[in-house]
């Protein structure tokens, strides 16, 4: 049996082919997708700039297995992404992945004295 990692996983792609329907829902909605709504969660997070609007990220939590590695949470995130993004009728192109593993982050403290 493998073990479970938790991955956080930051998808990044471009919009493109998007409706004037899909570009006024977008220009309409993008005050809730701007640096506030940058979040990780497993139904993931999506993220842009209204202007220009050209690019944009979603933030997911991927838990699969340890075994399967951080390309693997990659892809799910991707499949997720390019889900999401068709049932919101967005185009959108060269979705890209940049994952870290929560378990096997090293976190750097501080020495008391210098708190």
């Amino acid at each position: 049996m493998s073990d479970q990692h938790t991955y956080r996983v930051i998808v990044r792609g471009t919009w493109e082919g998007l409706t004037e329907q899909a570009r006024a829902r977008l220009l309409a909605e993008a005050a809730e997708h701007g640096m506030a709504s940058m979040r990780f969660s497993e139904e993931g997070s999506l993220s842009y700039e209204p202007v220009p609007l050209k690019h944009f990220s979603m933030r997911y939590v991927v838990v699969s297995d340890a075994a399967d590695g951080e390309e693997m949470a990659g892809a799910i995130a991707e499949d997720r992404a390019e889900t999401a993004l068709r049932e919101l009728g967005y185009g959108f192109a060269g979705l890209k992945s940049t994952v870290t593993d929560l378990d096997t982050m090293k976190i750097n403290r501080k020495p008391a004295s210098r708190r």
